[in-house]
């Protein structure tokens, strides 16, 4: 075993982990506030239904022996079977399975928590974790095993996906869309303001998922070496850029420098830069984030044009930036791997993966519909899905306004007959004559 590259995936594993939190903080500060606790609960609750299915099948699915075609993996480590504590990837000089299970877990939970934002304010939790629970069996699990694992077709096509650009975020993009098509748009779309209700804790969530990234991207490299270094750097370099590229093109556009703006541009960066890192210098890794800060910033309001409700911008940012990372490497990539044949690689990885999530995860999503029911009743939307699936509120203002209401001077009657006295809370006269 080799403890330095051990000890280097393990953390990133946890870094990797502390990034659904962070989604949920950044996706929660983004909805009105009587749908916040609800929004934090759709990406937290990942971490429990994707970790109890990774262990069941889900690891064997994406890692395990291939069954024909590249396509999937066998049930062969159902439970982790013939995997122990001292089993290696790599021979002599790898690392433990467990520390690459766990890591690769922590993609496979942060994946479906992406696509919660596009659905936003309106589903029932209960249809939620149901639908999760169908898409990462048989929409995630696949496609990781079509991308990463080394008898996968698109392993095999050599498809450059360093860390995600496809099994992650285009499809968790285009997955978002089908289900946003078949659940339909909010109450008041295009019609009431739904401002974010906290954005401290928008750049809240973007920090730690900045900081989580660079688990996510350079403990892909499986080692401690020079890889994960470049990958680190890029990972850095892409976000900064893409930041600058959104609020310039929002400046221009809109006239302002926003602090959403900013946030969304610093994530459109991490998402860019994701499947292509690895394989382009600081330059290649600058030109990824501008383009993509700016272009998914102009992306996130087709969804006013073509009339889907993607609440949280999923596609504009995850779809549209997955898809700018993914081609791009096949223009700059370094070390003679660029070029015409390799762009034709990356769109080919692209659009299969695009082609497929969307057919099943909208049967998916018109599946959990049909039987259940996805789509929240009216009042429930109406009057927030905090009270209606979580029986709690985001914050407890009752202390607050009781304090206030005892601080403030009673109010003073007018003057007068006592039978003529003021009206009492109720609107009542409060000395009433009464007939003895």
């Amino acid at each position: 075993m080799n403890g330095a590259d051990t000890a280097f995936v393990l953390i990133s594993a946890a870094l990797v982990m502390l990034m659904t939190p962070g989604l949920a903080f950044f996706y929660g500060g983004m909805v009105r506030v009587k749908s916040a606790l609800n929004m934090l609960m759709m990406s937290f609750v990942s971490l429990g239904i994707v970790t109890v299915l990774w262990v069941l099948f889900g690891y064997s699915l994406a890692f395990g022996d291939d069954v024909g075609a590249g396509l999937l993996g066998d049930l062969g480590h159902i439970g982790f079977r013939g995997i122990g504590p001292e089993t290696l990837t790599g021979g002599k000089e790898g690392i433990p399975v467990f520390a690459f299970a766990l890591f690769q877990l922590m993609f496979a939970v942060i994946t479906p928590a992406l696509m919660s934002g596009a659905l936003a304010d309106r589903v029932k939790f209960s249809a939620w974790a149901l639908f999760i629970t169908l898409w990462v069996s048989v929409v995630y699990f696949p496609v990781a095993h079509w991308v990463w694992q080394a008898d996968g077709w698109l392993f095999k096509l050599k498809v450059i996906d360093f860390a995600g650009g496809t099994a992650v975020h285009i499809n968790a993009g285009i997955g978002a869309l089908a289900a946003v098509l078949v659940v339909g748009k909010r109450i008041g779309f295009k019609k009431d303001p739904m401002r974010p209700h906290s954005l401290p804790l928008v750049v809240l969530g973007t920090g730690l998922l900045w900081f989580g990234w660079f688990g996510f991207n350079a403990g892909s490299a499986l080692a401690a070496n020079g890889t994960a270094a470049n990958m680190a750097m890029n990972t850095q370099v892409a976000t900064g850029a893409a930041m600058l590229g959104w609020l310039a093109y929002e400046r221009i556009r809109h006239g302002a420098f926003t602090t959403l703006g900013a946030a969304s541009g610093a994530v459109a960066g991490l998402v860019a830069i994701t499947p292509s890192g690895a394989a382009v210098n600081a330059f290649g890794a600058l030109l990824i984030g501008v383009v993509a800060g700016a272009v998914c910033s102009w992306a996130v309001s087709l969804k006013f044009r073509f009339g889907f409700d993607d609440s949280l911008d999923v596609v504009g940012v995850h779809l549209v930036g997955g898809v700018i990372g993914t081609l791009l490497v096949g223009l700059l990539a370094t070390d003679g791997v660029g070029g015409a044949t390799q762009l034709g690689r990356q769109a080919a990885g692209a659009f299969s993966v695009m082609a497929y999530s969307f057919a099943v995860s909208w049967l998916l999503a018109k599946l959990v519909d049909k039987t259940i029911g996805f789509r929240a009743t009216e009042d429930d939307e109406v009057g927030g899905l905090d009270q209606a699936f979580h029986a709690e509120t985001a914050y407890d203002l009752t202390g607050a306004f009781s304090v206030a209401r005892s601080a403030a001077p009673a109010p003073q009657r007018p003057a007068g007959p006592p039978d003529q006295a003021g009206p009492d809370q109720a609107g009542t006269p409060q000395n009433k004559k009464v007939d003895v």
